[in-house]
């Protein structure tokens, strides 16, 4: 799951729609928990504003560098995706697909 010279997590997420920004369409991933659990061990005391860790991102054909946040409710890290991002990989609410994410800044 993570490699010695740089920590990079590959799983699989269904996209969603943040509740409170619905009419935005704000949409993200879940970090699995047990990645979760992993990265905020690692990131101990490196966190940004809002306890958020930076990170590069690539999902299907797009790169991106962004920022995961954690979440109280489901105590995971959530990843935004872009609609430009959605758009280009052609992927909807609901969609499951294959997110890798690297964590820089360690």
């Amino acid at each position: 799951m993570c490699e010695a010279e740089f920590v990079v997590v590959v799983f699989d997420a269904e996209l969603w729609v943040w509740d409170a920004r619905r009419a935005d369409s704000w949409t993200f991933v879940s970090v699995p928990a047990e990645v979760s659990d992993e990265i905020r061990e690692l990131t101990d005391g490196q966190r940004r504003g809002f306890g958020s860790v930076r990170v590069r991102v690539a999902l299907g054909g797009s790169r991106w560098t962004t920022s995961i946040f954690p979440d109280s409710r489901s105590n995971c890290y959530v990843l935004p995706v872009k609609r430009a991002v959605r758009k280009a990989e052609g992927l909807d609410t609901g969609d499951v697909t294959t997110v890798t994410v690297e964590l820089i800044d360690l």
